[in-house]
């Protein structure tokens, strides 16, 4: 039987982006192991992992906890994740791999590069938004560009999901006869989507406030890179029917909380949680808006397109392969502030285009994802 491992580092990465794959997967005719730091509470709490675990024994998935660390910092962690994960490659005999984020994806790769199955076994990785990027940190660019640039030598395949990263993977040495791959993103369901409808009403009801108060939706981990604090920063200037909407979880709860106090804004300040019904929430507010620092392509993002919203987001890339500026949204540069395009929206100063969102939908992203599992296997039609 084929048998496919998958790896990353943190559960929420193939639970939340990669299930679609592995159905896929399945359909084709491979066992699926899962392999991934089932330990590491800082996306999902140890009860969604644990429930996440499960889900996965029912579609017949082995799991894996091997200990990856996000940190390049971790030494300890990274040999012994190195160790296991070859011990791992070594006993279960794969014929293809498949690895998603850059530090265990490196593990993977230099442990795969010395395990005994490297000649028998393809090597797929996909790069959800390389750690080196215009704008960021001299120091940490060349330090995850050395990262990506190492592991690129052991992949067959490296799928990139926005332009930008396209044209910088292209410049890698990858293993003979490796290629790189454009795929955007890992699909949303449009059918979906377009079935779903918002309440407004029932939204502002549930978080208490008036009816009539415009709405400003943010979706993602509450972590720096997500960024959310400068939109909270934003709402002293703007008008007091302005509310905040903030879906996710994560370390800088209590950091947001504070900090919308000090500013006297804790009452438009909304932090939601984790949402399972986001599209309906989408549907039910005013703006997205998307001030992330890095991204690949963002599921979010796509999803809030989709739904018609008015987008506002920074200027990055991945965010600029899905907005065009003035035309379907606001692309927002650092130096600029949030709220002037927020009451351009807010005074109904300005009308976007609706976008044609088929080429991100999950069927056609499900096509490319077949095409290159069946090259990779030689079953290619």
């Amino acid at each position: 039987m084929k048998r496919v491992l998958m790896t990353a580092t943190v559960p929420s990465m193939i639970g939340q982006f990669n299930m679609n794959n592995i159905k896929i997967l399945q359909e084709l005719g491979y066992k699926v192991d899962v392999a991934c730091n089932f330990d590491d509470y800082t996306v999902w709490k140890e009860e969604r992992i644990n429930r996440f675990e499960n889900e996965l024994k029912e579609l017949n998935i082995r799991t894996f906890n091997i200990s990856f660390s996000r940190s390049p910092k971790d030494m300890k962690k990274l040999i012994i994740s190195y160790k296991q994960i070859k011990d791992l490659l070594n006993s279960r005999n794969y014929t293809l791999v498949h690895t998603h984020t850059p530090i265990s994806s490196l593990i993977t790769r230099i442990a795969y590069k010395n395990s005994n199955i490297y000649k028998s076994c393809k090597m797929i990785y996909t790069a959800h938004g390389f750690h080196f990027y215009k704008g960021n940190n001299p120091l940490k660019n060349l330090i995850f560009r050395n990262i990506e640039k190492i592991g690129a030598r052991y992949t067959d395949v490296l799928i990139t999901i926005n332009k930008e990263d396209y044209e910088a993977a292209k410049r890698f040495k990858l293993k003979k006869n490796g290629i790189v791959k454009y795929v955007p993103g890992v699909g949303i369901n449009l059918d979906e989507i377009e079935n779903i409808k918002g309440n407004k009403e029932a939204l502002c009801k549930e978080i208490d406030i008036p009816v009539n108060s415009f709405l400003l939706l943010s979706v993602g981990e509450l972590n720096i890179n997500k960024n959310h604090k400068i939109v909270i920063e934003t709402l002293p200037i703007l008008p007091k029917e302005v509310h905040y909407l903030i879906c996710g979880v994560g370390a800088l709860k209590e950091e947001y909380e504070r900090q919308a106090k000090d500013l006297s804004v804790m009452d438009r300040v909304h932090l939601l949680g984790y949402k399972n019904d986001i599209i309906k929430i989408m549907k039910s507010v005013d703006v997205f808006i998307f001030p992330s620092k890095r991204e690949g392509l963002s599921v979010s993002l796509m999803e809030a397109i989709a739904c018609g919203l008015p987008c506002i987001a920074s200027n990055i890339r991945g965010n600029a392969d899905l907005i065009e500026n003035g035309v379907n949204g606001f692309l927002v540069n650092t130096n600029e502030q949030y709220n002037k395009y927020i009451m351009l929206v807010n005074d109904n100063k300005v009308k976007f285009k609706k976008t044609n969102m088929s080429k991100f939908d999950k069927k056609s992203i499900g096509s490319k994802m077949i095409y290159i599992y069946k090259e990779e296997s030689n079953e290619k039609e």
